[in-house]
């Protein structure tokens, strides 16, 4: 029965708590310890049964314990300091980093995109690692006083519970998000109607209101399609779930969160000069910037795409081909046909946007391609990633070295204060100081590491594996008790694991490349490792596989069935639901973190970093974070911060590369990890752990956190795209039509370039030391010397006549012979025997610019 009106119940404060309410609905208390307290201290058992929600606590408590709280003098002292630590933090962003470092004039304002944003636990509108990235993301910008606001979808369903049945096999559960009692604020319009925008889906309009989110100083905001205004079921059901259904829910959620996000921010009256597309799902919102500056300055599609690129920023996430999104030409046009009209190019045009090849008319429609093709800024999330994606999308500009592909990196982050455990947030703070959690990237706090007594920080350590350890029996003995298990296995369940040995965690999405079984390949050397009587081991396992990803639900039911099979309960545990609750007690309680993708398919991988924040040993293969970050023991001078399963080594099959690694995990467990840990003094404190603990706290920890990343982002992608937002808005967007002119010039005229030769002074035998002087003559058409850079790229050759990191010179014009130009350049000294070569390149240069590459122009002699 459909109610004829509605009506919200809000909680019920006394005076004196009214503060609360500003807590609960402020997420800042996600990452400070003292408001958790707070709201832990008013109910402790009711916290945890709200999912750490304090919106829907303070709905549930009981009026009793509110006036009893209201007049506890100890509680409101408590109360009032948390509240004023809140009230000092939201107004002190004008002396934050940013406000310090770059000052309150002419600064950008930046609009991070992303399908899903991971703060906390009781807000489920994330699946895994990349939700998580762009929630401490957002956290840092706000400790930084970075200025940005975040856009995304509200999802109806929250991220799927899941269930393992008798069998072992996941099951999904999935449950209403209750926006009443989350931490939300629809916003209103001053007649108090809700706040809606309009986006184009197959011929019809879908309406979609907007929720605001305080994250710090950073506001969220969501787009909801759950609404009767919208006729038809499937349009209220856009936003139901996070990557649920098929290719066309797909592409109309991105339609959703790209354009209807763009417009969203219009309609409350924010005007960024900034966007960042924090994975492809966002990239529609590229299109709709160029659309929206066509309308306002009257461009053409050319000199709007030119203005709308400098503003626009793109992260790639995955080097895994499955994990970008294609949209067949039949659905784009359904949904994208109407649209692509406004932009004035023709249809097969529009969709070469968003193909590797613009002229293959039967190629899907793929959103990495159409955000790197319009974004002036791309990069991966690591080292290795940024290299990998240079690779994968190489093809995009034809003509240009790997090296040279314009996507850079990034690397990932953490935010430490989300992950470190309160009791080390408390032993940081007192021997390192306040500024390990306001300028973690500082790395001259982290030397302080060393002053922290072995004692303490072991006694630390231990309590929090005491703690995952009760806190693993607990869940298994419930998981156990739903399931319906037989009563002697849930009472055997409460004597699982043991707090005094050494504790491997791995826990993270069941993806087959990540080899969630690889050091299950030789079961009975496991067990005789996880048994040994004098050096035991146990292993502590979560994660969830893809609801469609069978492959994945196998590796799991693998897993539990090898526990049954080698009678290992004691010793190997897979806790059920996966959250950011099992992984703090994880990466905060475990002594050494496994990590075993198959290189080089891991873009980053954050948890590792978790892990090390807290003094957690990794262990892992050389494959995102983990290869720059991983570095060899050298005696007396560095410890390594870690373990590396192999050397990046790579086997002509699959079936080798897994056992070889699997027997390297083995070799290392028995000779080095287990040796390592249980080397103790009288006093029962690993002095030589402790000591690679220490080392990997003071290493990993001034780099691997989403401040110094946030930084990155600020001085090297958002202040620079700001910058040339303003130069080619300005005056009518002048210099956006010229820069576009001059690129169709370029595009039209670059056929007739050609190099006619190339000469040297030098033979075929040089010796070391050497310089070789060369000339080449270049036909360049209607173009001007000025607008081209002629260069010599030189370097070793390898064994198929490739040159291998290839170095540039700039050649000079020197003369001119008719129609030719002549170009100039020595280069040298060659400091290195062997074989050498060199070329000679054409590529238009703009005048304005040296940061500009016009796709398809360059051209290499023969």
């Amino acid at each position: 029965m459909k109610p004829i009106r509605t009506f919200a119940i809000i909680p019920n404060l006394p005076p004196a708590l009214e503060r609360l309410r500003t807590l609960a609905y402020n997420l800042r208390w996600a990452w400070n310890h003292q408001t958790v307290d707070l709201f832990r201290r008013l109910d402790s058992d009711l916290w945890e049964k709200s999912g750490h929600n304090p919106v829907s606590m303070l709905g549930k408590i009981d009026q009793a314990c509110l006036r009893e709280a209201a007049s506890d003098e100890a509680f409101l002292a408590q109360l009032d300091q948390v509240a004023t630590s809140l009230d000092t933090y939201m107004s002190s962003a004008a002396t934050a980093w940013f406000t310090r470092q770059h000052g309150k004039e002419n600064v950008p304002l930046v609009a991070y995109f992303s399908a899903e944003f991971g703060i906390t636990e009781s807000l489920s509108i994330f699946a895994g690692g990349l939700g998580i990235l762009a929630g401490d993301h957002l956290k840092s910008a706000s400790d930084l006083g970075v200025p940005l606001v975040g856009v995304g979808l509200l999802y109806q369903l929250a991220s799927f519970k899941q269930r393992l049945n008798n069998a072992g096999w996941q099951q999904e559960l999935f449950v209403d998000n209750d926006f009443a009692n989350l931490p939300l604020v629809l916003q209103k319009n001053t007649d108090g109607s809700s706040v809606k925008v309009t986006v184009p889906l197959a011929g019809r309009d879908v309406y979609a209101q907007i929720w605001r989110v305080q994250v710090g100083r950073i506001p969220l905001f969501l787009l909801d399609t759950n609404l009767a205004i919208n006729q038809a079921g499937e349009d209220r059901a856009i936003t139901d779930q996070l990557y649920g259904g098929d290719r066309e829910t797909r592409i109309k959620q991105e339609l959703v969160l790209g354009l209807g996000g763009y417009r969203a921010l219009e309609a409350l009256g924010i005007r960024p000069t900034v966007f960042h597309m924090n994975e492809g799902h966002s990239a529609f919102l590229s299109l709709e910037r160029v659309r929206k500056l066509m309308n306002e300055d009257g461009l053409s599609f050319r000199e709007a795409a030119e203005q709308a690129s400098a503003s626009l920023i793109f992260t790639t996430h995955t080097p895994v081909e499955a994990g970008h999104d294609y949209f067949s030409p039949d659905l784009m046009a359904r949904y994208m046909g109407d649209y692509a009209q406004s932009f004035g190019i023709s249809w097969a045009e529009f969709l070469g946007l968003g193909r590797r090849n613009p002229s293959d008319d039967h190629e899907d429609f793929c959103m990495t391609a159409l955000a790197l093709r319009l974004a002036s800024f791309s990069n991966g999330v690591s080292k290795l990633h940024g290299e990998v994606s240079r690779e994968m999308w190489a093809g995009l500009w034809p003509g240009l070295p790997t090296e040279e592909v314009p996507i850079g990196h990034v690397t990932n982050g953490i935010h430490f204060q989300s992950w470190v455990s309160g009791d080390l947030h408390q032993l940081y703070d007192r021997y390192l100081g306040p500024r390990w959690r306001e300028e973690p990237a500082d790395r001259e706090v982290w030397r302080h590491v060393e002053n922290i007594p072995s004692e303490e920080l072991w006694r630390c350590h231990e309590r929090r594996r005491e703690r995952l350890v009760a806190f693993s029996r607990q869940r298994l003995t419930d998981e156990l008790t739903r399931r319906g298990a037989p009563v002697g296995e849930i009472m055997a369940s409460e004597d699982v694991l043991d707090s005094r040995i050494l504790t491997i965690g791995f826990a993270r999405r069941f993806a087959t490349y990540k080899r969630a079984n690889l050091f299950l390949r030789n079961p009975e050397r496991l067990a005789r490792i996880l048994k040994d009587a004098n050096r035991p081991v146990q292993i502590i396992l979560a994660g969830k596989a893809h609801p469609s990803d069978d492959a994945g639900k196998e590796l799991i039911q693998k897993i539990v069935t090898l526990i049954r099979q080698q009678d290992l309960r004691s010793r190997l545990v897979f806790l059920e639901d996966y959250d950011m609750t099992v992984a703090r007690y994880l990466v905060q309680g475990v002594d050494i973190w496994l990590n075993t993708p198959l290189r080089p398919l891991e873009a980053c991988g954050t948890s590792g970093m978790k892990a090390a924040a807290n003094g957690v040993l990794n262990m892992s293969t050389l494959d995102g974070w983990w290869a720059e970050a991983w570095v060899p023991d050298i005696h007396g001078v560095r410890l390594s911060p870690g373990w590396a399963i192999g050397r990046a080594e790579s086997y002509a099959d699959r079936e080798t590369q897994d056992q070889v690694e699997a027997e390297t995990f083995y070799d290392l467990l028995e000779a080095d990890l287990a040796p390592t840990f249980y080397d103790r003094r009288s006093d029962g404190i690993p002095r030589r752990w402790l000591a690679r603990m220490k080392a990997a706290i003071a290493s990993l920890s001034p780099v691997y956190n989403t401040h110094r990343m946030v930084r990155e982002y600020v001085e090297n992608f958002y202040l620079v795209a700001h910058k040339r937002h303003g130069a080619l808005a300005a005056e009518g967007a002048a210099n956006a039509r010229e820069l576009a002119a001059w690129k169709e010039k370029v595009r039209a005229c670059w056929p007739q370039v050609r190099i006619e030769s190339v000469e040297t002074q030098s033979g075929s035998e040089l010796t070391v030391g050497c310089e070789i002087k060369s000339r080449a003559k270049v036909r360049l058409g209607p173009l001007s010397p000025d607008e081209v850079a002629v260069e010599l790229y030189a370097g070793k050759l390898d064994t198929e006549e490739n040159i291998t990191g290839g170095i540039l010179k700039l050649m000079q014009a020197v003369a001119r012979e008719g129609d030719l130009h002549v170009f100039e350049a020595s280069f040298g000294p060659c400091a290195e025997s062997g074989r050498h070569g060199y070329t000679v390149r054409v590529k238009p240069v703009h005048r304005e610019t040296d940061t500009e590459i016009v796709p398809g122009c360059v051209t290499w002699a023969g």
